[in-house]
């Protein structure tokens, strides 16, 4: 320690040695990191464009992804408190609130995302009708059975808007159909292998449909199905917004800067999301079809939403997927996207 005190240059090596450690210290506090759960499927298209964009890092932060099969499968997960960041369906986080979840719906991925699309006889059938209800009934009558419709498990955003159309735009009820509910894989290949005559969906889904059986067309645009009905969101836990007011608002102001270059430049988008979604089977250009699909519409103003959310939810509560009311202006928090456009 003397040979430290009275040598000048020991003592400015340690000062340095110090300063570097600090340094060290300092950037490894930087990355704030957040433990995210999500679907992998195309309306999160922003978080995989964020993060293959390399946004993410340059923002310091550090997303830790956990895939899940659908929307309710997260609300299971998330209700232990293991996860940050949710990008799900409106419809799964507002179970999730009404189960007392702690999230807040900071950012919309999109709009009129959804469609039915339907394949032999039954398409042939629904396209003849003068309306679906009169489709569906002679297909019941023709061939003795109801028509079998895939979407994902009940209390899921296609599942929920598919019943929606159902009872309170084509005028039927939910017995005069049978829905087959499954993980957004499972419906692509029931579809595909012709034992399901529909599906209530989304993208790639709808494309890889389409190009792959000649009959299969789309029956019922998102918008018929319930005009500017909200998909995928972006939800934070309020303690981390409580805990982290930066974090958050640097998270929202990149799904901001994604929806853009999807909207402005899809084949550069189309990378990232085929690295996400792809794995080999699905081939790149097929995404880039898809998100110039018609039923692709990536918005991410939460305020673009919240009238069909409520839509959604009195609905929703009527036929029994939400237990108990969420007082909208709890589960929206608008500041960030507010912030990030000003």
């Amino acid at each position: 320690m003397r040979n430290l005190q009275n040598n000048p240059v020991l003592r400015g090596l340690a000062v340095f040695v110090l300063a570097i450690g600090l340094l060290s210290q300092t950037g490894a506090s930087a990355q704030t990191k957040l433990k995210v759960a999500y679907i992998p499927i195309m309306p999160m298209a922003q978080l995989f464009v964020m993060e293959g964009e390399g946004w993410t890092k340059e923002a310091g932060l550090e997303l830790e992804l956990t895939k899940f099969s659908s929307g309710p499968a997260i609300v299971q997960a998330i209700a232990s408190g293991d996860f940050d960041v949710m990008y799900f369906g409106i419809g799964p986080a507002m179970v999730s609130r009404a189960r007392g979840v702690p999230l807040k719906v900071v950012a919309s991925a999109g709009i009129e995302q959804i469609a039915v699309i339907t394949r032999g006889d039954f398409g042939a059938t629904m396209a003849a009708a003068a309306t679906p209800a009169e489709g569906v009934r002679k297909f019941t009558a023709d061939t003795g059975r109801k028509p079998r419709i895939a979407s994902l498990p009940k209390g899921s955003v296609p599942d929920t808007v598919l019943r929606h159309w159902l009872i309170k735009v084509a005028g039927l009820t939910e017995d005069d159909v049978e829905i087959v509910g499954m993980g957004a894989g499972k419906v692509q290949q029931a579809m595909l292998a012709k034992s399901v005559d529909a599906a209530s969906i989304l993208e790639p889904i709808l494309t890889i449909i389409s190009e792959k059986l000649p009959d299969a067309r789309i029956a019922v645009t998102g918008g018929e199905m319930l005009p500017k009905q909200p998909g995928a969101v972006l939800a934070v836990r309020e303690n981390i917004i409580a805990s982290d007011r930066d974090a958050v608002a640097k998270l929202v102001d990149l799904h901001v800067r994604a929806t853009k270059l999807i909207n402005e430049d899809p084949d550069r988008a189309a990378k990232h999301i085929h690295a996400a979604l792809g794995q080999g089977l699905i081939p790149p250009a097929v995404i880039q079809r898809a998100l110039r699909s018609a039923s692709n519409n990536f918005v991410a103003d939460p305020n673009a939403i919240i009238a069909a959310t409520k839509v959604m939810h009195d609905f929703s509560a009527e036929i029994g997927t939400l237990k108990k009311p969420v007082p909208l202006d709890e589960l929206f928090d608008v500041t960030f996207y507010k912030q990030v456009a000003e």
